[in-house]
């Protein structure tokens, strides 16, 4: 289960640490919170009502641009951690997330992560449709 605050634009993801998700001393491998990362930001563009199989088959696609993560302490096996999303800045066709990694309001990790908007079709940069860009503009008017 999810949940989005509208008060501030963020969105959050509760997500469990799975033997799967660790390295031999049962701690999260560091790649493992990109994905936590990338899982939010999907399940937020599904709480706005879309999916990334059907904005594919209108020929769009989200690719991770650039990130800068830094990590400050570690998860462990079985831990119960909140992933979040926040839209920070937006362009014709770029989304720039701040996100962070918690366990009981302790920060994990965090990152800022650019998305572009390319067409599915030839991997060049497109603007976002026009009614999810109209989404996310009032989302990040919020912030102020």
């Amino acid at each position: 289960m999810s949940e989005k605050s509208s008060r501030t634009s963020e969105f959050a993801l509760p997500v469990r640490v799975y033997i799967e998700d660790t390295d031999a001393g049962g701690i999260v491998y560091y790649v493992n919170y990109l994905k936590f990362m990338e899982r939010a930001r999907t399940e937020y563009l599904r709480s706005l009502g879309y999916q990334h199989y059907g904005l594919a088959k209108e020929n769009y696609q989200f690719v991770v641009h650039s990130c800068q993560v830094r990590y400050r302490k570690p998860g462990r096996i079985d831990d119960d951690l909140r992933v979040s999303a926040r839209l920070t800045n937006l362009g014709r066709a770029t989304l720039m997330f701040a996100q962070q990694v918690t366990r009981d309001g302790e920060l994990l990790c965090e990152a800022e992560i650019k998305v572009a908007c390319v067409s599915a079709d030839g991997i060049k940069p497109t603007a976002l449709p026009a009614p999810l860009f109209a989404m996310f503009k009032a989302q990040v008017e919020e912030l102020g």
